[in-house]
């Protein structure tokens, strides 16, 4: 279970194609994050659609060093 999922926004327009989690890699690609919060491995985040393609974004709450891209 990961606290902490950052966002390299490494896509075509700044999009978030891989993410990285410390102590774990830092391009882990988007596909395999997203299914694995649809598992229930990371339940601090959630996933959300933007035209068509899943991203992971973190759960709302008091805290900033779990938003993905901050």
């Amino acid at each position: 279970m990961a606290e902490i999922i950052k966002g390299n926004n490494d896509g075509e327009n700044g999009e978030n194609d891989s993410y990285a989690i410390p102590g774990r890699g830092s391009h882990i690609p988007r596909r395999t994050i997203v299914g694995e919060v649809k598992q229930g491995k990371h339940p601090n985040f959630g996933v959300y659609e933007r035209n068509g393609v899943e991203y992971v974004r973190g759960k709302p709450d008091s805290k900033t060093k779990n938003n993905v891209n901050d």
